[in-house]
C-alpha cells in the first residue's frame, strides 16, 4: 500500500479523499491545507493536518503526494515533489504552458519518481471500449471525433474563485471539463497540429468565460469538435466517426459521482449494438494504477509524451481563444530524443 498526502482540499481535494477511503492500494497519511475547513476535516477522518506543503515533502512516511490544487501551482508543486524524492499525482492540467509541463516531466525523470495526471476519463469502462474498438480496427481510419462535457457546478461558486480566475483558468470551462476531451482526442489521435478555439460569456458573468467550443486538427486529416459549457445542465458524450463505423459514448452523471454509461457501436453493414456498462469510480482506477507504477508493479498507463501534448494542445486553444485565430502546433518530438 502506497502512503500519500493529498495536497489541498477543496471540492476536488475532497472527492479524492472520499473515494480512496476504501481503497487497498492508497492510504492517506497527511493532508495539507492553509483553511480552518481543512483542518477540521483532518480531524473527522483522524488524518494529521498541515498547511505547509514542505512538511509533507519532509515527512520520510510520505511515499507520494496528491495535488489537488490551483492550476499555476502544479508545475513548481511536481518539480518540488520530485527533488524530495516523491511520487507525484497532479490534478490536470499538469500545466498552462507546454515548457512549464517539459520541466515538470523531466524533473520526474531526473528523480526516478512516477509522474500521474488526474485524466481520469481515460479509465472510463466505457471509454476504454471505444479505444479498444479503434486499435481493433473496427471503425476503420478515424476521421472525427465530436465530444462534450458541460456541467453547471460551478454556477454556486463564489466570484472570487479561482476556477473562476482568467489567471488560474483561462478560456473559461476548457481547464476545468474541455481539457478531458483534448487529451481523449490525443490519446486517440496523436499530438495535435492545429486548434482553433472560442470562450463566449453566454450570461453567467464568470471572469473567464462560460462556453468553450474548439476545432483540433490531427495528421492524416482527423479533426476534433469539443464543446464544454459552465451554464448547462451535466452533459458528456464522446463519439468518434471512422470510414468504417462509429461509436457514441454517454455518460449518465457526473464522474466525481458515477451512474455508468452507454456505449452505442454502429458499423457497416452491422445491426448496431448498444453496451451499458456499470458505475465505477475512474478516479480511484487512475490513482491505483499511479499506486502501482510507484509500487514498481506496472507502468502507469498514461505515457509523458501525451501529457506534454495534451499541455500544448491546451495552451495553443488558451492562445487561440484569446487571438481568434487559428494555432498551429509544433510537432512533438518522441519521448527520450534530444531537444
Amino acid at each position: 500500500m502506497l502512503t500519500a498526502a493529498v495536497v489541498g482540499l477543496g471540492w476536488w481535494g475532497q472527492t479524492i479523499l472520499r473515494m480512496l477511503a476504501p481503497s487497498p492500494a492508497l492510504r492517506i497519511g497527511r493532508l495539507v491545507s492553509a483553511s480552518a475547513a481543512g483542518a477540521a476535516l483532518g480531524r473527522a477522518h483522524g488524518i494529521p493536518t498541515t498547511p505547509d506543503y514542505a512538511d509533507a515533502l519532509a515527512d520520510p512516511a510520505i511515499e507520494a503526494v496528491i495535488l489537488a490544487t490551483p492550476n499555476s501551482l502544479h508545475p513548481a508543486q511536481v518539480i518540488a515533489a520530485a527533488a524530495a524524492g516523491k511520487h507525484v499525482f497532479c490534478e490536470k492540467p499538469l500545466a498552462l504552458a507546454t515548457a512549464d509541463a517539459e520541466a515538470a516531466v523531466a524533473a520526474c525523470g531526473r528523480a526516478g519518481v512516477v509522474l500521474g495526471i488526474g485524466h481520469e476519463r481515460r479509465f472510463e469502462p466505457a471509454l476504454m471500449e471505444l479505444a479498444r474498438l479503434l486499435r481493433a480496427g473496427a471503425l476503420g481510419a478515424p476521421l472525427l471525433i465530436e465530444a462534450n462535457f458541460s456541467q453547471d457546478r460551478f454556477l454556486d461558486l463564489k466570484p472570487g474563485n479561482w476556477r473562476l480566475s482568467t489567471a488560474e483558468a483561462p478560456a473559461g470551462p476548457l481547464t476545468a471539463t474541455g481539457v478531458h476531451l483534448l487529451d481523449l482526442a490525443v490519446s486517440l489521435l496523436g499530438p495535435a497540429e492545429s486548434v482553433l478555439a472560442r470562450v463566449h460569456d453566454r450570461g453567467a458573468a464568470f471572469a473567464n468565460g462560460d462556453a468553450f467550443s474548439a476545432l483540433v486538427g490531427f495528421p492524416g486529416g482527423a479533426q476534433a469538435l469539443v464543446g464544454a459549457l459552465l451554464i448547462t445542465p451535466f452533459a458528456s458524450r464522446f463519439a468518434l466517426y471512422g470510414n468504417e463505423g462509429w461509436a457514441e459514448v454517454v455518460d449518465l452523471a457526473h464522474p466525481d459521482r458515477p451512474a455508468g454509461a452507454r456505449l452505442a457501436l454502429h458499423r457497416r453493414g452491422a445491426a448496431p449494438v448498444q453496451r451499458d456498462f456499470p458505475a465505477v469510480s475512474a478516479v480511484r482506477a487512475n490513482l491505483e494504477a499511479f499506486a502501482a507504477a510507484a509500487r514498481g508493479e506496472a507502468p502507469y498507463p498514461i505515457p509523458t509524451a501525451e501529457m506534454i501534448a495534451t499541455v500544448a494542445l491546451t495552451e495553443a486553444a488558451i492562445r487561440s481563444a484569446a487571438a481568434g485565430a487559428v494555432v498551429t502546433l509544433s510537432p512533438r518530438k518522441p519521448e527520450g530524443t534530444a531537444p
